[in-house]
């Protein structure tokens, strides 16, 4: 079986918000499915010595800039949080707490739900009640979701998940994974297809081509 598409991100990532509107598409149309990973960059950058994008000198003004720019020529929904750059911990507990107890799929309607809050819907989503109240529509029991993202299980977890993705190489976020080839960014999602349209393409020369067998006389 082909393997799933590793998709890493933070909460707090506007470029990590674009891709996920579209990796799903993406798997999609070349048989893959995705892991999604929640990451806290913040854990990240004690270990790259980097600081938010917005944060910095000269590149602060820019990356405002690009953001939007990015999310016009895409055609994606996007407002500037008033909130930002801000904690994801909770939200990023709380999604590994869904994929644990309801399954991928409704972990990343959470996700998707989580990430359009913050850039379309401007919503804190640093506030744990804020987090509550997106999970809820999907069905969840918010009392439990609630504990379960503040246990010590779900912290463990989260800490070693990160602990994991680093060492697979992980900076950023967006920071995908296909085959074992990284590509970090939304600006690399032209590349990520390109190798997905290039394995499957080797994948199809190796099943044997059924109509060009000798038959059989009769």
């Amino acid at each position: 079986m082909t393997a799933a598409i590793d998709f890493y991100f933070d909460f707090s990532s506007p470029y990590g918000y674009f891709a996920s509107t579209r990796i799903d598409d993406l798997a999609q149309k070349y048989g893959r499915n995705v892991a999604w990973h929640p990451i806290l960059l913040g854990v990240v950058f004690k270990t790259t010595g980097a600081a938010p994008l917005p944060q910095l000198p000269l590149k602060g003004d820019y990356a405002w800039r690009d953001f939007e720019r990015t999310a016009r020529f895409h055609g994606i929904d996007y407002k500037r949080p008033t909130h930002f750059p801000l904690p994801t911990t909770h939200a990023a507990r709380a999604m590994l707490w869904l994929q644990n107890h309801h399954g991928d799929d409704l972990a990343a309607a959470f996700a998707r739900s989580v990430y359009r809050a913050l850039f379309v819907d401007d919503i804190n989503i640093a506030e744990p009640a804020e987090i509550m109240k997106l999970a809820e529509p999907l069905g969840v029991d918010v009392q439990a979701l609630d504990a379960g993202a503040t246990s010590y299980q779900i912290k463990d977890q989260l800490k070693a998940e990160i602990e994991v993705a680093m060492a697979k190489g992980v900076f950023g976020s967006p920071f995908v994974i296909v085959d074992g080839e990284p590509f970090w960014g939304f600006d690399r999602f032209d590349q990520v297809e390109a190798h997905l349209k290039s394995r499957r393409q080797t994948e199809l020369r190796a099943v044997p081509n059924l109509d060009t067998k000798e038959k059989k006389p009769a």
